[in-house]
């Protein structure tokens, strides 16, 4: 039996409001829906993303994962994509002069789960990865 994937709901915390909606609406082009002066809802590729002003705290630093010899910021959230609007994506993130974590780049070329993968911050520090497979059979593939 064939399952329909449902949008997700997800709420993060941002400590500057005015800059997020900014970055979310403008940078990443989500379409902004229902909105208070503490909160904001996008359209996050055809899921539900709220950003809920929290006053910055101080931070004892990230926490990382080594994956590929990249240090991989966690928590993170984001979307696979299709391939080719990977691409256009990072292409046009990188001509808004989006600052990456981890520049766009191909994992497991030509091997089982080929992927395409980019990992940026928002304005209050929230990390975001986008990633496309060449063959999105293989998403969950081992």
């Amino acid at each position: 039996m064939a399952s329909i994937v449902q949008p997700f709901h997800l709420a993060i915390p941002v400590h500057n409001l005015d800059k997020c909606r900014v970055f979310y609406r403008d940078i990443l082009n989500c379409e902004e829906g229902r909105s208070s002066e503490h909160w904001v809802d996008f359209n996050f590729f055809g899921h539900q993303l709220v950003i809920h002003y929290k006053p910055k705290e101080n931070s004892e630093g990230l926490h990382t994962n080594s994956v590929d010899g990249k240090n991989v910021p966690v928590p993170h959230f984001g979307v696979v994509l299709a391939w080719d609007d990977f691409h256009a994506l990072s292409k046009d993130l990188k001509n808004k002069d989006v600052e990456f974590i981890i520049e766009p780049y191909v994992r497991f070329q030509g091997l089982v789960g080929e992927q395409a993968t980019m990992f940026f911050y928002d304005p209050s520090g929230n990390a975001l990865e986008f990633k496309a497979f060449k063959d999105m059979s293989q998403l969950f593939a081992k």
